[in-house]
Order: C-alpha cells, then structure tokens, then sequence
C-alpha cells in the first residue's frame, strides 16, 4: 500500500474555502481546492465571479460568487456564511485563505457551528475568541511575542502625527511600515502592503495621508544582507499539539525581499520547528498556522514578522511522507479520522510561475542568494501548472496580463518616491 493510500478522509463533508476582498488570483485557494479534491472530498469556493481560477477547477463541485471587499458588517458575512452552508446541507470544513475570514470564523464560532443553522453547521478548530483578531495584528503580535519571549523586529506604534515626527528623529533607518489591524487594513489603509521607507524626510512625506491616528507599526529592518526568511506551516489540534509540522526557505518572494512567496524549499530546520511549537502551546492556538520568520545573522535569532491564523498560500510546498499536507491534516482532525505521521519531503520546491519570473530578474539584479536553499531540487510543485486540472492556469493568464502590468507601474512609482512597497 502507498503513502497516500494511508489517506482516509470522510468524503461525506465537503471543504469550503473563505475568502473575503477581491483578490481572485489566489493560488493558495486553488491549492486547497486540488489537494482535498483528490482525495474525493466535494470542494465548493466563495469566489469573486464565475471566471477565477479557482471557480475554473476541475475538482470544484460549485462555485458561490459574492463579491466582498472585507469591509462588510460581521453580521452580514455571518449571515452569507450561513446562507451558502444551507445551499450546500450539510456539515462543511471551513477553509479561510485570509486574516479577515479566519478572524470571523473565530469570533461567531457558536453561530456557525450551530445546529439551528438548518445544515448541521461548520467544521472548523475552536480558538479563543479574541485570539485569531490578536495574531493578525501587527501590534498585538508583538505584545504576544514579548510576553512569551519570542523575538521580534523593535516596533514603535504611533499614536499621532506627533509621535511619527519624534520616531522620525530618532529612529535609524530603513524602517518598516505595515498595517497595524486585519479588518482596518481594507478600509482604510495607511501604506499598501509592507513598506520599507529609506529616510526620515520619506516617512514624514508618506505619513501626510495617515491622518491624526495612524493605523501604522513602525517596524526596525532587517537587512537582507544578513539575514535570510523562513516559514513554518502547521496544523494544531485541539490541545495546541501539532499533527503536521514543516519548515522551509524563502529563496524569492514578490514584491522582493517581504513580499508574496514566489519560490521556496522545504528544509529542515527541527530549531525553528521547536520554537513554533513551544509558541503555540503557550499562547493556546488551535488550526492551521503560516508563519514568517527572519534569521537574523548579526545576532543568530529567528524574529518573527507575521503570524496568518490560517492556511497560506504556499501551502502545497509542504507535504509529508504519507501525503499530509495543513489542509489534509485538518479536515482529517476535523472530521475524526487518523493524520498519518510522516517526515517532510525535504528539498521539495514551490514556483508561482507567474511572480516568480519578475522575482527572478529582481534577485539576480541585487545578487542576493539564500545559503540555505539546496543546490537542486528533489522535486517542484508548480502553484498553477498542473496536468489533472490546466484550466486555473489558463484563467490566471487571462486575468494575470493587466493588472500585473498595473502593479509593475505601480512598484515603479513607489520607487521613484523614495520607499519601497514589499508586499
């Protein structure tokens, strides 16, 4: 009997993946629709309209369109969450691809698991309540690392105009700038992704627009030169135990340097692997986990820079020996059944095909390189390529040329002022 045959979902209840904002070139979400629909599992998908990549696959039983911005009223999406699980009729894994989703899952547990909701309510891991909303921020992110003794990049959290000049004045530079919340981030945004600014006279510039209260984490940088990214995917279960744990290097992402993973390898790294673990039993999460770490070199300690309570979009990287993947070993936990045990496919590689040609260009241009990374890969997943299931592919492609060529223009601008947009 092979590994994957080890395998033994229950194909009576069907995955859903969560998704709220517009975003339909999500390959992480594509990912998560293949790997349990292989398995025979029914996959349905909340989807921008009928034409994303996701709503193209061939493993999707249904598409549900409801475009969202992610700036709706929690009550709304509760009930739109409740309206799609009567549709489907009966019980159903959720999957969330983002912090808002994960976030309203976590805080309206009891309405969406319910039995009065008419199907038999969803499947997904209790958590505190307040603890997925804390994990996303970047600032109640760095109070939980200081508190558990994890380390951290030094962040200042400006309350007014006042506090950005002083911080301008005082604060060596490159400095990071990111969104402090999940759920403000779309409404109002202060920077658009992580922005890495050069010079004091370049934060006061970008600050004009944050108005009295910014909504901004002033972050120290950690220059690439000495340091090299990480990340840890995860699935823990109810006693905060991990059923599937892996480690890997981020050799290029896009925008460079902070942003999307574009190419990546599983490496194994038992350090960090303990550490994780460690953090998570402490602060008591339960579900799928994505982190972002960064070894910094000048003083051999992995900071951690972002903590997704939820599945990552790079997910597919990491799959073990028996064919566990995060996603796989939740819907197992989930629905009773055993999670295999099994070593991680070390120098397994991921390529998003469609990021990581520019990522590729950009790298080579600064001659950054990851010791880390092996030599030669044992293996390559491909996030949209895939001979079982092309037509996600095909769509990305149609949708792909020009908002990607709007991005690029974009990143130019951005450049030209003096700081850097990195993810």
């Amino acid at each position: 009997m092979s590994d994957s045959a080890r395998l033994t979902p229950d194909r009576n209840v069907p995955g859903l993946i969560v998704k709220f904002g517009g975003y339909p070139l999500h390959h992480g979400g594509v990912g998560a629709i293949r790997t349990l629909g292989r398995l025979g599992v029914p996959m349905y998908a909340i989807t921008e309209d009928r034409y994303t990549p996701a709503a193209a696959s061939r493993h999707l039983t249904r598409a549900f369109p409801w475009p969202t911005t992610g700036t709706e009223a929690p009550d709304r999406l509760v009930d739109g969450l409740l309206r799609i699980g009567r549709r489907i009729g009966r019980p159903t894994v959720l999957i969330p691809t983002d912090e808002e989703a994960a976030v309203l899952i976590a805080e309206h547990q009891d309405e969406l698991a319910g039995t009065g909701t008419g199907f038999g309510g969803f499947l997904f891991p209790r958590v505190e309540a307040e603890l997925p909303r804390r994990l996303a921020s970047k600032q109640g992110l760095h109070e939980l690392c200081e508190e558990h003794g994890i380390m951290s990049p030094a962040a200042s959290f400006p309350e007014s105009r006042a506090d950005i000049v002083e911080f301008a004045a005082t604060a060596s530079f490159p400095v990071v700038a990111k969104n402090r919340e999940a759920f403000t981030r779309r409404k109002c945004p202060a920077v658009n992704g992580t922005t890495r600014i050069e010079t004091p006279q370049g934060l006061l510039e970008l600050a004009r627009d944050w108005g009295e209260r910014p909504g901004v984490i002033l972050q120290e940088y950690l220059p690439r030169e000495q340091a090299e990214d990480w990340i840890v995917h995860a699935y823990f279960d109810a006693d905060s135990m991990p059923r599937a744990m892996f480690t890997g290097v981020k050799v290029r992402s896009w925008p460079p340097h902070a942003g999307m993973t574009a190419n990546a390898y599983v490496v194994d790294n038992p350090e960090l692997a303990d550490l994780a673990a460690r953090f998570i039993k402490q602060i008591g999460f339960t579900g799928i986990i994505d982190l972002d770490l960064r070894f910094d070199r000048r003083d051999g300690q992995y900071k951690l820079l972002d903590f997704n309570p939820r599945m990552g979009a790079q997910f597919r990287l990491f799959e073990s020996e028996s064919g566990v993947d995060v996603v796989r070993a939740m819907h197992l936990d989930l629905t009773g059944r055993a999670v295999p045990e099994g070593e991680q496919r070390a120098g397994h590689r991921y390529v998003v095909e469609n990021i990581d040609l520019p990522a590729l260009l950009a790298y080579r241009r600064s001659g950054y390189t990851t010791p880390h990374a092996p030599t030669r890969a044992s293996g390559t997943e491909l996030a949209w390529v895939a001979a079982d299931d092309m037509r996600p592919f095909f769509t990305m492609l149609a949708r792909f040329v020009r908002p990607g060529a709007k991005h690029l223009y974009q990143l130019w601008r951005t450049n030209r002022r003096g700081s850097t947009t990195t993810k």
